[in-house]
């Protein structure tokens, strides 16, 4: 069984991470889903739990009829030591052969440790991205149509734009 390793922050989880999920389920028989920087929440950048990550991951894969025998979603938290990051990923998940990266720093850290590491092949990035998403929900410009409806519903249902909007007045404070 070839089972593969995504890493994102997932802030949140939107159209184009959904289409890359389906691309790299056609080359491995599992993916691992890492929620990275777990531990981060209620940040401009980071807005969202780890809890609330796996559940519109959850919800889109869901809506996209996706098997969740297909994938696994872990919560791995940051380290201040980056060399010991992959051994910490190792620990928190299943095993898996092939890493899918395009941070520069994943890639050189999981090649280090001896890893096949794939860039992931965007979808539309100019369009779509979490900040993109972020941005238009801070000037109130269409960010719905960037996220799979359960996930936009979901951001609603949690009051995640009020938050979102309230953490970047805190941040310019």
């Amino acid at each position: 069984m070839k089972r593969g390793l995504f890493v994102g922050r997932f802030q949140p989880f939107h159209i184009g991470h959904v289409q890359v999920v389906k691309r790299l389920l056609k080359s491995v028989d599992e993916l691992i889903i890492v929620v990275g920087s777990s531990q981060l929440s209620h940040e401009l950048n980071n807005p969202f739990t780890a809890g609330e990550r796996i559940t519109m991951i959850r919800y889109a894969l869901d809506e996209e009829g996706i098997n969740p025998k297909q994938y696994h979603v872990i919560p791995v938290p940051d380290v201040t030591a980056h060399a010991v990051w992959v051994n910490q990923v190792i620990a928190l998940t299943p095993s898996f052969s092939i890493v899918y990266s395009n941070e520069p720093l994943t890639r050189r850290l999981f090649k280090e440790a001896g890893f096949k590491v794939e860039n992931v092949p965007f979808y539309h990035r100019e369009t779509y991205s979490a900040t993109e998403v972020r941005k238009r929900i801070l000037n109130d410009g269409g960010w719905e149509e960037l996220l799979p409806k359960s996930v936009a519903e979901y951001i609603k249902r949690m009051d995640g734009v009020s938050r979102i909007r309230e953490l970047a007045v805190s941040d310019t404070t």
